[in-house]
């Protein structure tokens, strides 16, 4: 293969992958009682998905729970954890409790769509620590995430401090895998281009 053609796929790839800054970008966590910090015991499990669009300022969020111990309290963001994947953080997003969230129960279902524009949105604590407006907040809020450092978790009457929690961790969007295939391929022909015949 020419040397023109592997920049071409390797261009061909790039702008593939330009728009990947603007898609929004999916975070998914397990929720359970053993990811709590301190950990307990309780019996409950829950899914996250959140959903966020840095162009469009929004935050889709999905929580799916069951067995908890206790009628859940509150349930939010908390960011940014001084190291990824551990230990914990303030509240992040709208307190007491995420907008509409099912109070008082051992299970549930709860999908919402934030406008990150909105004081609303968010801690009032968050915001002042993080820049004092919403989208610098909101800037920071998305860096946490990015790096592992924010989870989202709910909170009972028999565990206050969280029954249940999970880390966010992202999920690579399609152009990000065609980049690395069109990477792939530009060094495999360069490998076969300098293979002695």
């Amino acid at each position: 293969m020419k040397l023109h053609s592997i920049l071409g796929l390797a261009l061909a790839g790039a702008a593939l992958a330009l728009p990947a800054a603007a898609i929004p970008v999916t975070y998914v966590a397990s929720l359970n009682g053993a990811a709590e910090s301190p950990p307990n015991a309780s019996p409950g499990t829950g899914t996250a998905l959140v959903i966020v669009d840095g162009t469009a300022n929004t935050m889709h969020v999905e929580v799916t729970f069951a067995g908890l111990v206790a009628g859940d309290t509150a349930s939010h963001i908390h960011c940014c954890t001084a190291l990824p994947g551990a230990s914990t953080a303030g509240i992040a997003t709208v307190t007491p409790t995420f907008t509409g969230f099912p109070g008082g129960v051992t299970s549930g279902t709860y999908i919402h769509d934030f406008d990150m524009t909105l004081a609303g949105s968010y801690n009032p604590a968050f915001v002042t620590a993080h820049g004092g407006t919403p989208l610098l907040a909101f800037a920071d809020l998305l860096t946490g995430m990015a790096a592992g450092k924010s989870y989202l978790n709910i909170h009972s009457s028999t565990f206050p401090g969280g029954e249940i929690r999970g880390f966010l961790a992202p999920i690579p969007e399609p152009q990000t895998y065609a980049l690395m295939l069109v990477g792939l391929a530009a060094i495999g022909a360069m490998a076969r281009r300098r293979r002695p015949h």
